[in-house]
């Protein structure tokens, strides 16, 4: 029944869509109250329109559960009327006294007021609201850079300031954390699908900027009509770019697919036999079209899960398989420190793992890349412990070593065992274990900020690659606990 299908779906109390099966139909399951009420009151009015508000819940819990909106969109409207409307009309059934019966309409009121709680809670997460801020930001950049001068007859104002604010508002949009959500992580990936889409765009506009093009129209009578495309494309891709981010209220990705499938026709139909460098003029026309073209099938990305579930992506898959052998190796390494053996250093290992993860294949998706960062940042991490433990078993006190430079060994000595804690640590930042070592940390910090080299240069150059070493620990200390997720 739709009811129990709901309440896995959501869990007791609802988990936030993360039990959602993707993969098939979700199996019905008989209601308990068809079970045990059926039987007394199987054509009862009351049980009946009852059964009629569960199948609505039905329809209705699929498309709460995948949307991914705001409070103010029409969509988020309709379903908190319709979701209202039922509650009314569970309100109003008349139970005539009848235990059974004021059982099964408080079981389908919960129903209803829970998928009301879960679809404003997505509304207003505050996830859900740092997405829409960071979406108006880039709209804005992108308003005032490219779109705005573009509608008023000028140039665009492509520059690598404005490429790297974009890039810089894709991470911030990655770092988004969405608690395993669905609507929230469809969001957070047509947010950020739309963005990189956008930086393409923009990146292959500064490239063309480079190019001696267009043509001279007197070289041949076709140059005249590919410079004419050229024009064309440069308003399309203005156009393409407001599309994307939500600044065009007139056109359509459809309507620009058909202007520019008109200009390859156009292209086509062209004859430039004999002429190799009109042909080569026509044919990076004809690739910068398509360049925009791939873009326009974005109005329903998002909607299918295998894109914004990147559990089932295959480079998130590997990542994974990846850092499973990682963790494996960490646990090695850390039980033979803890016994003392420096023997095991599967070095050349965690080296071939982090070749395996420069050749996973990211698609172009932030996400991805992200995930693949924090992974070599765990083979790195792992590497770094084991160097540290082998140069502190190598190094010998000499009688002319300088105080200072002994002072930073120290610091280094202590910072090593404190790794191994921040290597072996599985909890949370609220945990007390978590804060003990971030204060310990912080007071290595401390420490070599006291050494005072007294002009010695090597001395020098170790606090400040022990401070370099501290602060790598503080952050992967941070990066295994601010709970991420792809």
């Amino acid at each position: 029944m739709a009811v129990r299908w709901l309440c896995s779906l959501f869990g007791k109390p609802f988990d936030g869509g993360k039990r959602m099966d993707h993969g098939g139909p979700q199996q019905q399951q008989q209601h308990p109250m068809e079970q045990q009420q059926q039987p007394y009151h199987p054509q009862h009015p009351a049980m009946m329109r009852l059964y009629e508000v569960q199948k609505e819940v039905a329809s209705l819990g699929p498309q709460v559960c995948t949307f991914s909106g705001l409070q103010n969109d029409r969509e988020y409207k309709r379903l908190e009327r319709d979701l209202t409307r039922l509650l009314l009309e569970v309100d109003q059934v008349d139970t005539e006294g009848k235990l059974e019966l004021q059982g099964g309409r408080k079981r389908a009121a919960q129903e209803v007021e829970g998928l009301l709680h879960y679809l404003e809670g997505n509304a207003t997460h505050p996830s859900r609201l740092a997405i829409e801020e960071l979406s108006n930001e880039a709209r804005r950049l992108v308003d005032e850079r490219v779109v705005a001068p573009q509608r008023t007859g000028g140039a665009a104002e492509i520059s690598d300031e404005l490429v790297d604010a974009l890039q810089e508002l894709v991470l911030r949009l990655t770092q988004v954390k969405t608690e395993g959500r669905v609507p929230l992580r469809k969001a957070r990936y047509r947010a950020l699908t739309r963005l990189c889409a956008v930086q393409d765009v923009i990146e292959g506009r500064t490239q063309q900027q480079t190019l001696s093009l267009p043509l001279s129209g007197d070289t041949h009578e076709a140059v005249h009509c590919i410079n004419q495309v050229m024009v064309k494309v440069s308003v399309a891709r203005s156009q393409l770019v407001a599309l994307l981010m939500g600044l065009s209220g007139r056109d359509s990705c459809a309507h620009l697919s058909r202007i520019l499938t008109e200009m390859q026709v156009e292209l086509d139909a062209l004859d430039v036999s004999g002429n190799a460098a009109i042909r080569n003029y026509r044919k990076q026309v004809v690739e910068e079209i398509n360049g925009l073209l791939k873009h326009l099938d974005l109005e329903g990305e998002g909607d299918d899960t295998r894109r914004y579930d990147l559990a089932q992506n295959n480079s998130i898959r590997e990542i994974e398989a990846v850092r499973a052998h990682v963790s494996h190796l960490r646990e090695g390494v850390l039980r033979h420190c803890a016994m003392g053996d420096l023997g095991f250093r599967p070095k050349a290992e965690l080296q071939s793992l982090l070749t395996h993860l420069d050749q996973v294949d990211t698609a172009k998706n932030p996400c991805i890349r992200e995930a693949r960062r924090r992974a070599v940042v765990e083979v790195q991490a792992i590497i770094t412990f084991l160097d540290l433990r082998e140069a502190l078993a190598r190094r010998q006190l000499g009688p002319g070593e300088h105080p200072s430079h002994r002072a930073v060994w120290m610091v280094l000595g202590s910072l090593s065992d404190l790794q191994a804690q921040v290597l072996g640590f599985d909890g949370k930042r609220v945990d007390k274990s978590y804060m003990i070592l971030e204060e310990l940390l912080t007071k290595q910090l401390l420490a070599l900020d006291a050494v005072d080299p007294q002009g010695d240069e090597t001395t020098k150059m170790a606090r400040k690659q022990a401070v370099k070493f501290a602060q790598n620990i503080l952050n992967y200390l941070d990066m295994k606990t601010d709970e991420w997720e792809y």
